[in-house]
C-alpha cells in the first residue's frame, strides 16, 4: 500500500518493465538513468539533488549558464550546459521552468526531445479573488500543451503535488508510509521510466491514467496549495475508508 501527499491509500502498480541503456549498470539495485533538467530553480535543484544522490547522471541546463553551473555544483550533478545539451543528454528530461514558458521552450527543442521521456512538474496557477485557479482553464493542462509542442516525445505529468522541500528529504515517509507520487502518461515506456525515477528516491509510484487526466493533477495542486496557504491540511480531506470506525 502507499500514501499520497493527502493520505489516500492504494495498491502499488507496475507497468511494463523499462530498462536504461545496457552500458549503465545498476547501483544499489536501481538502474542509473541519464537525466536532463531544463531549469535552474528550486524544483530543478531539489529533484536533481535527489536523483544525483540516488546515483543517476544529472545535467542541469538553463538560459543562464552561470546559474546552471551554480545549481549543478550545489547538488553535485554530473554537469551543466545549454538547454539543448540537457535535452540531448537525458533518457528522461525534467521540465522545471515556469509553466507559461514551458510549451514554447520544449517546442524549440522538439528534435532533441523526440523519443525521450519528458516529465512535466509544473503548475500553471494564478491567484484570483476566489483563490488559486488554473491558467490553462479546465479543458487542457500544461502537460498536454507540452505533448502538442513535442509530439514525438513521451510526456508525463508528475512531481507537481509536493513543495520542493519534500524532494530534499531522503526517502520521504509520512506516518511510516512512503510518499506516493501520482503520474499520468499515455506511454508504457515513459510510465516505467518514471516509476524507476520515483522508486529510486524512496517513493511509491501512483499511476493515475493517461495524459488526458493530467488536468486533474494540476487541479489537485491548485486545491492543495490553496489549502496549505490558508492553514488547512489537505491530507485530512482524504482518509482511507479502512480507517473509518465500523458501526
Amino acid at each position: 500500500m502507499c500514501h499520497t501527499p493527502f493520505g489516500v491509500h492504494r495498491p502499488a502498480y507496475r507497468p511494463a518493465r523499462w530498462s536504461a541503456p545496457s552500458h549503465r549498470r545498476a547501483r544499489n539495485g536501481v538502474l542509473q538513468v541519464k537525466i536532463g533538467i531544463l531549469g535552474t530553480g528550486g524544483m530543478a535543484a531539489a529533484l536533481g539533488g535527489a536523483w544525483t544522490a540516488a546515483g543517476h547522471e544529472v545535467v542541469i541546463a538553463g538560459r543562464s549558464q552561470e546559474r546552471a553551473q551554480r545549481t549543478a555544483e550545489k547538488i553535485g550533478a554530473a554537469g551543466h550546459g545549454s538547454l539543448a545539451d540537457a535535452a540531448a543528454h537525458g533518457d528522461a528530461v525534467l521540465v522545471a521552468v515556469p509553466a507559461t514558458a514551458a510549451p514554447q521552450l520544449v517546442g524549440g527543442l522538439a528534435t532533441s526531445l523526440a523519443g525521450r521521456t519528458v516529465i512535466d512538474c509544473t503548475n500553471a496557477l494564478v491567484p484570483t479573488g476566489d483563490g488559486l485557479m488554473l491558467d490553462t482553464g479546465a479543458a487542457t493542462s500544461v502537460a498536454r500543451q507540452l505533448a502538442a509542442a513535442v509530439p514525438d516525445a513521451r510526456v508525463v505529468k508528475a512531481f507537481n503535488l509536493c513543495h520542493l522541500s519534500i524532494w530534499t528529504l531522503r526517502a520521504p515517509t509520512f506516518e511510516d508510509v512512503p510518499l506516493a507520487v501520482p503520474y499520468c502518461t499515455d506511454h508504457t515506456t515513459a510510465a516505467a521510466a518514471t516509476e524507476t525515477l520515483i522508486s529510486s528516491i524512496g517513493c511509491t509510484p501512483a499511476p493515475c491514467g493517461g495524459l488526458a487526466r493530467a488536468a486533474y493533477l494540476e487541479a489537485t495542486a491548485a486545491l492543495a496549495i490553496g489549502l496549505w496557504r490558508s492553514g488547512g491540511q489537505p491530507r485530512a480531506l482524504f482518509p482511507s475508508p479502512g480507517e473509518a470506525p465500523r458501526p
